[in-house]
């Protein structure tokens, strides 16, 4: 089976349905209302939003919208995130929930933060 390569996050969400594209418009908004300086990629030939360097990830699953800050925030968030299914650098925000926004804020400008201490050394 070829595997679609993607050029842009547009073209990643057209490729779900429906119910899917929905949560996933709303994980963009979100990233972009925390980091409105970042830049939409495609990494891993997922979306990714980058400032200095790539902030966080996310891509659709068959249950589950993963969401990829990294580890350090995964640690910082523990609390907040014990409700949800993680490892190592990775969150599963159930298909059947809304998805938090307020916390997926938070941890991107906390990984926002992080980058920019890595970028004035």
């Amino acid at each position: 089976m070829l595997k679609t390569k993607f050029k842009t996050i547009d073209e990643y969400h057209l490729t779900f349905p429906k119910n899917i594209q929905s949560l996933l418009n709303i994980m963009r908004s979100t990233i972009q209302q925390a980091a409105p300086q970042a830049q939409e990629v495609i990494s891993y030939n997922m979306p990714a939003f980058k400032q200095n360097k790539v902030l966080v990830y996310y891509a659709a699953h068959a249950n589950h919208i993963g969401f990829y800050p990294t580890a350090s925030p995964l640690v910082e968030f523990k609390q907040q995130l014990a409700n949800y299914k993680t490892s190592k650098g990775a969150v599963q925000f159930p298909l059947d929930k809304k998805l938090p926004t307020a916390l997926i804020k938070k941890i991107v400008k906390f990984r926002v933060a992080q980058t920019e201490k890595v970028a004035t050394k």
